[in-house]
């Protein structure tokens, strides 16, 4: 058997002195002067002695970290063990997967048994004995010197890093599939299946209890109700559940939401909008007591809300005329972002867009409002029959600590909130309809408290900033565009046509027929309009200042403005109005007598003198018969024309055929 050793191979093994000049005094000795036993390794100093020479527990335990073993047919090579080590990556793995599935509770339980047992390592590392290490470490940690001997017997032959998973709680530790579950016949389940994965979403307990009156009558095997509800969790994915009992949208819902940066936008370059019904009794125009519902445009890029309009409903007129006081006050956006309801996708909004959903789209169809100023409109989208709100970020200001705080719990409207559903009425539930001039307000004051409140949590505001800042900061560097009072006109509210007065007045009902409400309109520009009858374009929430009239081919004409009714024996307003009165007569003396126009005398002298034409000679004379006693009178009809009508007429000739 060929095979040398050195002194460093041999030193501390199974009882080799631990210092190397040690065990080289001990190979020494055993070769005892047998020279042919040792021999210098070859390209070094060292000597190698022949494995004979240790004593057989040396020999072993060096063949055996060699993978050989020594038998009386001499050195065996021993297999490779990779199942061993495969084993014991395996119970490794097992034993963390067994951590990451533990509670907390759990987890924390097991640290504080690796502690204790630590304790007992070091005690026992620092010289004190294994007895005395236990029963200190007990003392100290106040519990049973045999648990802790348990705890530390456990662990004390696995590395450190296993021993938090080692003393894991057992039963979390070996938990394992048995393999064995309750039965249930096949019919039994798809019946089961069939009842409760319906749109009805019927409770599994009921569910259950018809499974129990059908099992009976056909002999079905089945399990308890907690074992089918285990075997329900374990093997129908959730996806289906929901999906069968809830259908698409909230499928939809179980997947994660995609998140979208607004930095690359600017200030008014993306707005979106949406209704907002508000939980207030209000008392509206009209005298019926509602809960209006407010359009909301908001800033994608800042979050701001940049302009409103409440009404009795959602509605082509909210979403029309709070679209007018955005593009008002901040200018053009690039881009709007609606949902495809009934409201919004009116064809005298987004008329001509390709991908309108609502009515019936023709290629007649007159040009929407919206892509008429070049503005691109999306859509969002719809899912399982109902709209994606989650794609518009105004939806995030309808929520909780939303407008509804700021606006419909405002102490201005104390007794006229109505609860945000049936089930959380409050205890002084409709005591009170607030006015609806007071409503408007609280709006308004609602909506500025809602976009200055800082410490926003979006992207741009970065918990620091409000609403209004980032908007700010924004709208100060953007190149918006402007609109031109025409432009802005076109989102007015046309109203049926209407009759002028040679006064220059009309009169509109739009303020409601409730008491006889009408307004009076008037444009000195209306008074040389020659047709009567113009159409007038008005802002509803601002019928006292003025209106836009067109005439009925849609060209401008002028702008009127209302005409109050004032009080009679109002001295200082009728001394105003005969003011005014008497500079419309000066002004239209003045205007007449510059046309430079000729007297009726020069006028006179300019007609020719009319001629009287000779009387015609009779050649046929008609003969007269008696009819009885009498003779037939006979009465000549006189010519009515008068001679002033011969001269006219005469004038007109001659003029005529002087123009051609």
């Amino acid at each position: 058997m060929e095979f040398w050793v050195s002194v460093k191979e041999c030193v501390g093994v199974c009882g080799f002195p631990q210092a190397e000049s040690n065990a080289r005094k001990k190979l020494e000795d055993l070769v005892c002067g047998r020279s042919e036993l040792r021999r210098k390794r070859a390209g070094t100093k060292a000597f190698e002695y022949h494995i004979s020479v240790l004593p057989p527990e040396v020999r072993a335990e060096l063949l055996a970290g060699r993978g050989l073993i020594e038998t009386s047919s001499g050195l065996i090579t021993l297999p490779r063990e990779p199942e061993r080590v495969a084993a014991d990556d395996l119970d490794r793995q097992r034993l963390w997967s067994a951590w990451e599935k533990a509670t907390g509770e759990q987890r924390l339980h097991a640290e504080r048994r690796t502690k204790a047992a630590a304790l007992v390592a070091e005690l026992m590392a620092s010289g004190v004995g294994n007895r005395k290490a236990i029963t200190l470490a007990a003392k100290q940690l106040q519990i049973s010197e045999g648990t802790l001997r348990n705890l530390y017997y456990k662990v004390k032959d696995f590395s450190p890093d296993l021993w938090g998973p080692v003393l894991l709680d057992r039963r979390v530790r070996e938990k394992r599939v048995t393999g064995r579950s309750a039965e249930i016949s096949d019919d039994a389940w798809q019946f089961f299946l069939g009842d409760y994965l319906r749109n009805e979403a019927p409770f599994f307990s009921k569910c259950y209890e018809r499974l129990e009156i059908a099992a009976e009558t056909h002999g079905w095997t089945i399990p308890g109700e907690r074992t089918l509800r285990r075997k329900l969790e374990r093997e129908v994915d959730p996806r289906i559940v929901v999906a069968t009992r809830e259908g698409e949208n909230a499928l939809a819902q179980m997947h994660p939401s995609q998140q979208r940066t607004v930095a690359q936008l600017h200030a008014m370059e993306w707005i979106n909008g949406d209704g907002y019904q508000h939980n207030v009794f209000v008392r509206w125009f009209n005298g019926e007591i509602i809960r209006p519902k407010t359009w909301f445009w908001q800033d994608v890029h800042s979050r701001k809300i940049v302009g409103w309009r409440a009404d009795v409903s959602e509605n082509s007129d909210s979403i029309r005329l709070s679209l007018m006081d955005t593009l008002k006050t901040y200018g053009k956006p690039q881009h709007i972002t609606i949902d495809n309801t009934r409201a919004a996708a009116n064809k005298w909004l987004s008329g001509g867009v390709p991908n309108r959903y609502r009515f019936k789209v023709r290629e007649d169809d007159p040009m929407g409002i919206i892509p008429l100023l070049g503005i691109k409109l999306h859509w969002t989208g719809v899912i399982g029959g109902k709209g994606w709100g989650q794609a518009k970020p105004v939806e995030r200001a309808f929520g909780v600590g939303g407008l509804g705080e700021y606006i419909d719990k405002h102490p201005a409207l104390a007794g006229a909130f109505a609860g945000e559903n049936v089930s959380s009425k409050p205890e002084n539930y409709g005591s009170r309809a607030v006015d609806v001039e007071t409503f408007m307000e609280i709006i308004s004051e609602g909506v500025a408290m809602f976009n200055r409140k800082t410490q926003r949590k979006t992207e741009m505001c970065r918990g620091e900033l409000s609403f209004d800042q980032a908007f700010e900061q924004s709208y100060s560097q953007a190149v918006i565009t402007r609109l031109t009072e025409e432009q802005i006109r076109q989102f007015m509210l046309p109203a049926e046509s209407v009759r002028v007065k040679p006064t220059g007045e009309f009169t509109m009902e739009s303020g409601g027929s409730l008491f006889g409400r009408k307004n009076t309109y008037w444009s000195e520009q209306l008074v040389s309009h020659r047709s009567r009858k113009i159409t007038v374009r008005f802002d509803p929430r601002n019928l006292h200042s003025e209106v836009a009239c067109y005439d009925l081919d849609g060209r401008f004409l002028c702008m009127a403005e209302c005409r109050a009714a004032v009080a009679f024996g109002d001295t200082e307003a009728g001394r105003e109005h005969n003011r005014a009165r008497r500079e419309m007569m000066r002004s239209t003396k003045k205007a007449a007598k510059a046309l430079n126009r000729m007297t009726a005398i020069e006028v006179n002298d300019l007609l020719p003198k009319t001629e009287h034409a000779e009387l015609p000679e009779r050649h046929v004379v008609e003969r007269v018969f008696n009819m009885g006693n009498t003779v037939r009178r006979v009465e000549e009809i006189q010519d009515t024309q008068t001679e002033n009508d011969v001269i006219f007429q005469t004038f007109v000739n001659k003029a005529k055929q002087s123009q051609k």
